[in-house]
């Protein structure tokens, strides 16, 4: 569909940073009541860890924010380090894109070939150390 076929409300820059934040708000919500730590919820697991049996960079990362939001700080850095340090960054970029889209303006980040390497560098070597200690 082209950008001039779809309804005003959707080409507006504001659209898909408020849809990403209702999902997430959404997502939490459910979360927030439902214990990621014991079994027996709706809450998805790991496919690479389903695969491989494996902790994948991010494997702990529900758990992680179902301990943040209840207020377990310590519980949430065993859950996940670098999940947890990477976090505000995150939440940095949303809040960024939000603010450019809500005035109006189109906003995407962009990553250089030596930013995608230490991404994926640190994922890699996190996910390494995670699973042999």
């Amino acid at each position: 569909m082209a950008e001039a076929e779809r309804p005003f409300a959707l080409r507006h820059p504001a659209a898909a940073p408020l849809a990403v934040l209702a999902a997430g708000a959404a997502g939490s919500a459910y979360l927030y009541g439902t214990d990621p730590h014991q079994s027996g919820h709706l809450l998805p697991q790991c496919p690479f860890r389903l695969v491989t049996g494996l902790l994948c960079p991010a494997c702990g990362g529900t758990r992680m924010t179902y301990d943040l939001m209840h207020g377990h700080f310590a519980q949430a850095w065993l859950d996940n380090r670098v999940l947890l340090l990477a976090s505000p960054f995150a939440l940095a970029l949303l809040a960024r894109w939000a603010w450019e889209g809500l005035h109006g303006r189109r906003w995407r980040p962009t990553l250089g070939g030596r930013g995608v390497a230490v991404v994926l560098g640190v994922a890699v070597t996190w996910m390494i150390v995670r699973n042999l200690f």
